[in-house]
């Protein structure tokens, strides 16, 4: 499935192929987000900060209390740049139960059992799933309500991304993700990944990133930095990249079948959404290359 648009051009989405149940994918076909989740966790810790409801510079133990001393040194900002030097994945994971305990409480409950981190938060950038975890679990605190109410109420219905929803969530499994499960059952946790979608709702997520229509594009599109200045190569849920002259603001997400790859370029207003029912990733990077490749030559 694959969606392009341009400077207010109508969108142009195409797609390939069936699904599990032998129905034809289209634009509002509904697929697990994967990573590109968090943009959205992004944009509602964005939208607190904007309303001068969450501090950067707050402490993580502020909002998680249960966790040990070191999440006094964690800062809401090293959780939105994977600065927060919080244990790998991979050793979160051993410490829960298999799939069924792969929830929010689970990965904080995890967290909770390292008595210390490795090194200084904000001295070194390694992407972190916990890291974004626990900024949506700061973003229920906050804001008072579950991250998908939030959501739904903040992004989702504002932009009539009406395809679109965190599952585990309230109401019903969203159209078609039973036949489009992916091989692995998705993880149950919040903030990290939890969003399906369509091919036409990141298309228009993706445009009302580049056009601003949620007021808080420039403080997303900012690159993180370390504590001694020195710039990441991540903003609020992205990652920034430079290609042919331009920035590229750029995320992939993949789960066991299934690669759900993004870019969008503001100066063109330009966006590519690519999901597809594959691990072939490479080959799916190379796909959006080549596409950004021809717009950025025909400018």
């Amino acid at each position: 499935m694959l969606g392009i648009q341009q400077a207010g051009a109508p969108p142009l989405l195409l797609a390939q192929g069936l699904t599990a149940d032998g129905e034809p994918l289209g634009a509002t076909t509904v697929a697990y987000a994967a990573s590109l989740s968090k943009q959205m966790t992004a944009a509602c810790a964005a939208q607190l900060v904007r309303q001068s409801e969450l501090d950067l510079e707050s402490a993580l133990s502020r909002w998680l209390p249960r966790l040990p001393a070191w999440a006094d040194t964690v800062r809401i900002r090293h959780l939105v740049h994977h600065t927060a030097a919080l244990p790998p994945d991979a050793a979160i994971d051993a410490l829960m139960a298999g799939d069924a305990d792969r929830t929010t409480e689970g990965v904080i409950r995890a967290l909770a059992r390292f008595p210390a981190l490795e090194r200084r938060p904000g001295t070194g950038h390694v992407y972190s799933n916990a890291g974004y975890v626990c900024l949506a679990a700061v973003v229920e605190r906050v804001a008072g309500e579950p991250l998908p109410h939030f959501a739904r109420r903040r992004l989702f219905a504002p932009l009539a991304m009406a395809d679109t929803c965190y599952w585990p969530g309230p109401g019903p499994a969203p159209a078609g993700a039973a036949s489009l499960t992916p091989a692995r059952p998705a993880p149950l946790s919040l903030g990290d990944g939890g969003v399906w979608s369509s091919a036409g709702d990141l298309l228009r997520w993706s445009q009302a990133l580049n056009t601003d229509e949620l007021g808080v594009s420039a403080l997303m599109q900012t690159p993180g930095r370390l504590d001694d200045g020195t710039p990441v190569d991540y903003a609020w849920g992205i990652g920034v990249r430079s290609h042919a002259g331009h920035r590229v603001y750029r995320h992939g997400g993949g789960w066991p079948g299934l690669r759900a790859l993004q870019a969008r370029v503001p100066a063109l207003d330009l966006s590519i959404v690519l999901i597809a029912l594959a691990d072939d990733t490479e080959r799916r990077v190379g796909l959006l290359d080549g596409l950004l490749d021809e717009f950025a030559s025909s400018e």
